[in-house]
């Protein structure tokens, strides 16, 4: 039994929730580094309080992944997680422009960002689970059309308050500006009402009938066989490495080179998953071989050769994306508009423009996800990619040449050709290499390599800006391009099997 191909306007309502969910990411990434600094934060610790929203990511998905794989209730499989989710950020966005203090403010993004993964990971597999295989490309591309979409708004909302509408994008020393207040109230509701409009629209497929898509799909694809379960013993062994490992590098650079918030918290994060292998090794041991925490380790050693592939490159591609957020707003105002008082109307110009950046860079991606659908079928998916994450990371690199605020449109739109080809071909080769019935586990442990590349550069960059690049920003734009290139040529040992 074939799933049935569905129309344009049913690929439309499915993805249509991701429109709120990117309107409050865009409003995080753009506005989230400018409240630190209104609150005290200094240049270099920005990333660090920026790491807790992926490592929740690093926690949540595989969890939300796994349970909802395992779901069926009145509204369905992954319907439940999609609406949870949608409130919670909701609530979130209200209260985080309202931050009294530099660590409520960090604490409200933890929440938030915690809440949209609930609501975003179910969305993944939404499309193997609903698509046939012809068509997710075209299911993906439509995702990256709603992220652009929602993030053009989203972005360019500050902009807008203080542009179009007279209200005011300064405040006192310690204060939000309203218009910023305001473009997150807005985007609470967006995000709740574009989520209940998938989760009312769209019918989910029963497991039964799922089953039956699943073995015609293991007819026509060749997966590959699952590995054994892992055993304890092996569990324990990879643990005990990784865990002296942490360690080992911790106590190195603390006492003999130099250790700040990230690095302690990245070298303490190998150590911890250190432990939680010894943690699955003594649960395996004792025969908990089905505990939902033990399948998530045991499938991320048993990931698909396609899926480990592309892990490589989504760690260099989102890496460079996540040097983007942070520092495009200190890049922009320090080295373009030349201050570094964020209190300052030209501060907060230079600031507003950047949402208007993002703007542009997510409003190309939207234009781009169908362009990229088109390329894709003419050449192949691989080919498309490569070329995409190229030209991005000419747009970043760019940054550090350009000194005219306007010019920096034409740098968005290499990124956002990079981020739309992100968003739709990394998770359309993964889904043809993964069976059904993994589609919500393996897309919350492919958000590790989303999420590590994050805590990653959360933890170095913030280092590296102060020691290596004396306290300019820019100079982690150019280390983002660089990245992307890495990116592009790893694209080429990808086998795209579907």
């Amino acid at each position: 039994m074939q799933k049935p191909k569905l129309s344009f306007w049913q690929i439309w309502n499915m993805s249509f929730g991701f429109l709120g969910i990117q309107f409050g990411f865009a409003l995080q990434n753009a506005n989230v580094s400018r409240i630190f600094e209104t609150l005290g934060a200094n240049i270099d610790e920005i990333p660090i309080l920026w790491i807790a929203a992926p490592v929740t990511g690093l926690i949540i998905q595989p969890i939300i992944g796994h349970m909802s794989d395992n779901t069926w209730g009145r509204l369905g499989r992954r319907r439940p997680y999609f609406l949870t989710g949608a409130l919670l950020a909701s609530i979130a966005l209200v209260i985080m422009p309202n931050s009294p203090l530099l660590w409520v403010a960090a604490g409200m993004l933890w929440i938030m960002d915690a809440s949209i993964n609930i609501s975003m990971e179910p969305f993944r597999a939404f499309v193997g689970d609903l698509l046939p295989p012809e068509q997710r490309t075209t299911g993906f591309s439509m995702q990256s059309f709603f992220i652009g979409t929602g993030a053009i708004i989203a972005s360019a909302l500050p902009y807008i308050m203080t542009n179009w509408f007279n209200i005011s994008n300064v405040a006192p020393k310690g204060e939000i500006p309203e218009s910023v207040k305001l473009s997150f109230y807005i985007g609470a509701v967006v995000f709740f009402l574009a989520v209940l409009w998938t989760v009312i629209s769209t019918k989910e497929y029963s497991p039964e009938e799922l089953e039956k898509f699943e073995a015609e799909n293991r007819s026509k694809i060749k997966f590959e066989k699952s590995a054994a379960q892992i055993s304890h013993a092996h569990f324990r062994k990879n643990g005990l490495i990784w865990l002296f490992t942490g360690l080992l590098l911790f106590a190195i650079f603390y006492f003999y080179i130099y250790m700040d918030y990230g690095l302690g918290v990245f070298f303490l994060g190998i150590a911890a998953f250190g432990l939680l292998q010894i943690v699955a090794s003594a649960l395996t041991k004792n025969g908990n071989i089905k505990n939902g925490y033990v399948v998530v380790l045991n499938d991320l050693y048993n990931m698909p050769k396609t899926m480990r592939q592309l892990a490589i490159v989504q760690f260099f591609s989102w890496f460079a994306l996540f040097a983007m957020w942070i520092y495009t707003t200190p890049a922009v105002t320090h080295h373009i508009y030349g201050t570094t008082d964020p209190t300052s109307a030209i501060y907060n110009e230079g600031a507003d423009w950047v949402g208007i950046l993002m703007a542009v860079y997510n409003g190309f991606a939207a234009i781009m996800a169908f362009v990229i659908m088109w390329m894709a079928k003419k050449t192949n998916r691989k080919t498309v990619h490569a070329i995409s994450l190229i030209f991005g990371g000419l747009g970043l690199a760019s940054f550090y040449f350009i000194k005219d605020p306007q010019l920096l449109l034409l740098s968005e739109l290499g990124i956002g050709l990079a981020w739309a080809s992100i968003l739709a071909i990394p998770y359309a080769i993964l889904t043809g290499s993964i069976p059904q019935n993994k589609l919500g586990v393996y897309m919350g442990i492919f958000n590790f390599f989303i999420v590590i590349p994050q805590i990653t550069a959360a933890a170095i960059l913030g280092f590296f800006v102060r020691t290596v690049f004396g306290g300019h920003a820019i100079y982690a734009l150019i280390l983002g391009g660089i990245s992307l290139f890495i990116a592009a040529y790893l694209m080429k040992f990808v086998d795209d099997i579907d």
